[in-house]
């Protein structure tokens, strides 16, 4: 009972599966599922001195479902991202050959790991600066995969807008070009991909590389980056993701597990792509890197998840640069609701 509460547990919890295919699965039986979390966060700026606030930093709603025995579905919106409602996925695939799928709306390209992960399926209260900001990336477009089952291997690729998905609108003259290789022997996980995008007027090329390791109450991942603008018009970013999650069952209602998580990720200077009124990319994050410590209580109970997690960051700056508020030491407490 306890393992198989623990790999539940370690695999998100999650039980909304819409890849699945069942005799019964062309009747129309949409799944509605929804994830919010709520936080207090306090911070010590450099330059400003301690402040603290209280967000709803998302509650997702999405449905998904069959209406074929091969034709999937999936719509999400973000009611409350920072305050701020988002509408963030609608798609079709359609499964045309056993372990070929085709899918085409909006979602987000098939590029990286950690920027994969929901928000009911998080580690960390905060995003690694992998997952937020080098590419973070939602577009309209088309992707085509294969997902083996004999031959334990997933490869995507697709073809996308580059303009914002706030505006469908826009006529394309180039274009966002990404694939992804997942290769997955016995408990570990290997991950490549490559992106190729243009933000504004120079394009940028991200390459990814992964390793996935999961064993009993252990889960470790490491993730690496590299970005490299055009015409050499901005230094390379290199960026990594490294942490460590034990989870252990634990008996006193109404929870029923406990992890403590652990992380340390950085970046170099980085730009988002968009020029200023003299056409030239500027450091829109300076380089920095980070130390998580965590620790989370919570309980799984079928389709439901609720989660109480406290975390630590520590912030490590080059010399002269003075963080921004939001980017400095703090502690963040979070209640996480699934269903």
């Amino acid at each position: 009972m306890k393992k198989g509460l623990l790999a539940l547990i370690l695999t998100g919890g999650s039980l909304l599966n819409v890849n699945a295919d069942t005799a019964d699965s062309s009747i129309y039986k949409p799944e509605i599922h929804g994830v919010i979390r709520t936080r207090w966060e306090g911070e010590w700026n450099s330059a400003d001195g301690f402040a603290s606030r209280f967000e709803v930093r998302n509650a997702r709603i999405n449905i998904g479902g069959k209406i074929f025995p091969t034709v999937n579905y999936f719509v999400q919106i973000d009611a409350s991202d920072q305050g701020k409602m988002k509408f963030l996925d609608a798609w079709a695939r359609w499964q045309f050959l056993p372990g070929f799928r085709v899918q085409a709306g909006q979602f987000r390209v098939p590029f990286g790991v950690d920027c994969f992960k929901a928000p009911g399926d998080y580690y960390f209260p905060n995003r690694s600066f992998i997952g937020k900001q080098m590419v973070n990336m939602r577009q309209v477009g088309v992707k085509v995969g294969y997902y083996g089952t004999g031959i334990p291997v997933d490869i995507e690729g697709g073809v996308f807008n580059t303009a914002s998905i706030g505006n469908h609108d826009v006529w394309q003259k180039s274009y966002t070009y990404a694939c992804k290789v997942v290769w997955r022997i016995s408990n570990v996980s290997v991950s490549g991909g490559f992106v190729s995008y243009k933000p504004d007027l120079f394009r940028i090329n991200v390459t990814d590389g992964t390793i996935t390791w999961k064993s009993g109450r252990w889960v470790a991942e490491g993730e690496y980056q590299y970005k490299r603008y055009a015409g050499n018009r901005f230094k390379p970013v290199n960026a990594w993701n490294l942490y460590g999650v034990y989870t252990v069952p634990f008996s006193r209602r109404p929870f029923n597990y406990m992890s403590f998580e652990g992380r340390f990720d950085g970046m170099t200077d980085h730009s988002t792509g968009t020029v200023d009124e003299n056409c030239v990319l500027l450091t829109d994050h300076p380089e920095r890197k980070r130390a998580t410590i965590g620790a989370t209580i919570g309980r799984i109970n079928k389709a439901v998840k609720i989660e109480f997690s406290v975390n630590y960051e520590k912030y490590f700056y080059n010399s002269g640069v003075i963080p921004t508020r939001g980017d400095d030491d703090k502690i963040l407490a979070e209640i996480i609701l699934k269903f």
